[in-house]
């Protein structure tokens, strides 16, 4: 049986409602899966949550049945996650439509990418 792979955090920007689902599984919040897949809570959502009042922050939690502690522990996660992509700590891998022949010019372009991505997340209000 083919185990979903959870998605790559690098790319948690653009990570589609099922990928959030996958990530949940993965930092032992996987209760929230289908309340947050109802909900649409896709990674651009999980991006702005850094820039909820208190009133969204509270209705969030309200609408999604979440407990405080595990509020905090998905805010933690996304927190770590947005930290390693500041750094370039993500592993960047070549798609595997690919040719092994690109992954050199691939990983460059990838790196250069994520910078411009990450660069443009640090200018926005």
């Amino acid at each position: 049986m083919h185990k979903e792979r959870p998605p790559e955090p690098l790319d948690f920007f653009i990570w589609t409602v099922e990928d959030v689902g996958l990530w949940l599984e993965e930092i032992n919040l996987g209760s929230y899966r289908q309340v947050f897949e109802d909900n649409g809570v896709n990674g651009e959502y999980l991006e702005s949550l850094s820039m909820f009042t208190t009133e969204q922050i509270l209705r969030f939690i309200r609408r999604c049945h979440m407990k405080w502690g595990d509020f905090i522990t998905l805010c933690k996660e996304l927190r770590r996650i947005k930290v390693a992509c500041l750094k370039g700590e993500q592993e960047v891998r070549r798609p595997w439509w690919a040719p092994s022949c690109l992954s050199v010019v691939f990983v460059r372009v990838a790196k250069r990418n994520r910078q411009s991505r990450v660069v443009s997340l640090k200018l926005e209000p």
